[in-house]
């Protein structure tokens, strides 16, 4: 008797076919790699595919592989990671596609598919600078419209380039360079020599 995430990747081999990079089963997850240049291809099939019907986009989100496994990762260097519900067979799905060139990551919109990928795509962007090729309305989304950069990237630096303040003379908010000043914190409990003592 085969278990349903059997019957799923059975599924999942045959309908995507030649446009699987990569297919594993792990702590009750099946994760779908599929090639750039097909990306929207198999979605569609994930969506339509009676032995599928993968009708709902849950989540989607950039991923930065820059430093993944310290550093030892060889493989390209920004994906975009989709989980898919099938309401009717009740199971789900994790696709992953990489971006082939990392100095400019572009894969295909999935606004077509599911109307879901919008906000999920302009997220993606905001935080990553991955392009959605075929996204209507590809603009920020949660940072400010003048950031600068991309946050979530690994080489962006935690305290960022610009900080945003409000000026009392010029009666506006104004962008200046970061002015935090790196110092060491050192917690009560070491700095005080006679702490819990009685």
């Amino acid at each position: 008797m085969t278990t349903k995430l059997e019957t799923l990747e059975a599924a999942l081999r045959n309908t995507l076919g030649d446009h699987i990079s990569d297919l594993t089963v792990a702590l009750g997850e099946v994760t779908v790699v599929v090639k750039a240049s097909s990306y929207l291809t198999a979605m569609r099939n994930l969506r339509d595919h009676a032995d599928l019907r993968f009708d709902e986009m849950m989540d989607l989100c950039g991923v930065d592989y820059s430093t993944y496994r310290d550093g030892a990762w060889e493989g390209p260097r920004f994906a975009v990671v989709s989980h898919l519900l099938s309401t009717s067979h009740n199971w789900r799905v994790r696709v992953r596609v990489f971006a082939p060139d990392d100095d400019l990551p572009v894969v295909a919109s999935m606004t077509e598919v599911w109307s879901t990928a919008n906000w999920y795509e302009r997220e993606a962007f905001d935080f990553f600078g991955i392009l959605f090729e075929g996204h209507n309305d590809l603009r920020r989304i949660l940072t400010d419209y003048g950031f600068i950069g991309h946050p979530f990237r690994k080489d962006f630096p935690v305290t960022g380039y610009v900080e945003m303040r409000y000026d009392p003379q010029q009666k506006r908010v104004i962008y200046q360079p970061v002015t935090i000043d790196p110092r060491e914190i050192t917690p009560r409990v070491i700095r005080e020599e006679n702490y819990g003592m009685k």
